[in-house]
C-alpha cells in the first residue's frame, strides 16, 4: 500500500503517499474504497482546506490524530470516538496552513514534487467553488 493520486477536472494528477507506520488502519481503510470521484468544497473556518462530509464510513478509531496538520496533509474523520466533530466519513486536504475544528486522522501527505499543483487545485476551488476530482491507486 503506497498511496493514491486526484485526477481533477482538467488531468491534473496529484500523488499523495500514506503514512502506513503512523495511520495504518487509516491509510487502509482509505485505499479500500479507492477508486471514487467526488465533489469537495472549500472549508470555511479550517483554512486552507478543501473537504467533504459523509463521503464514507470509515470504521476505525482515531490514530496519528491532531487539529494540526502540515500543509499537503490528508485526513479523515474516524467514527470512533463518537463525540469526534470531524466524524462521520470526512475527507479533508490542507493544501496550506489550516486547523481543524476536532481531531481527525492524518493519513496521508502529497509528494513533494505535487505540492504547488495541490495549491493550485485548493485555490481553484476557494476561488471558484466546489469540484469533482477523481482518487486512484498508485
Amino acid at each position: 500500500m503506497k498511496g493514491f493520486s486526484i485526477i481533477t477536472p482538467e488531468n491534473t494528477i496529484i500523488r499523495f503517499t500514506y503514512y502506513s507506520a503512523e495511520a495504518p488502519l487509516s491509510a487502509a481503510a482509505f485505499d479500500a474504497v479507492l477508486p471514487f470521484s467526488i465533489g469537495f468544497y472549500h472549508a470555511r473556518t479550517s483554512g486552507e482546506e478543501f473537504w467533504v462530509a459523509n463521503a464514507f464510513t470509515f470504521d476505525v478509531p482515531q490514530e496519528n490524530a491532531s487539529v494540526f496538520t502540515e500543509p499537503g496533509e490528508v485526513v479523515l474523520g474516524p467514527m470512533k470516538p463518537s463525540r469526534v466533530k470531524a466524524m462521520n466519513g470526512s475527507i479533508g486536504i490542507y493544501y496550506g496552513d489550516g486547523k481543524g475544528l476536532d481531531a481527525a486522522n492524518i493519513f496521508a501527505k502529497v509528494v513533494p514534487e505535487d505540492a504547488d499543483k495541490l495549491k493550485v487545485l485548493g485555490e481553484k476551488i476557494w476561488k471558484e467553488g466546489a469540484r469533482e476530482l477523481r482518487f486512484e491507486q498508485l
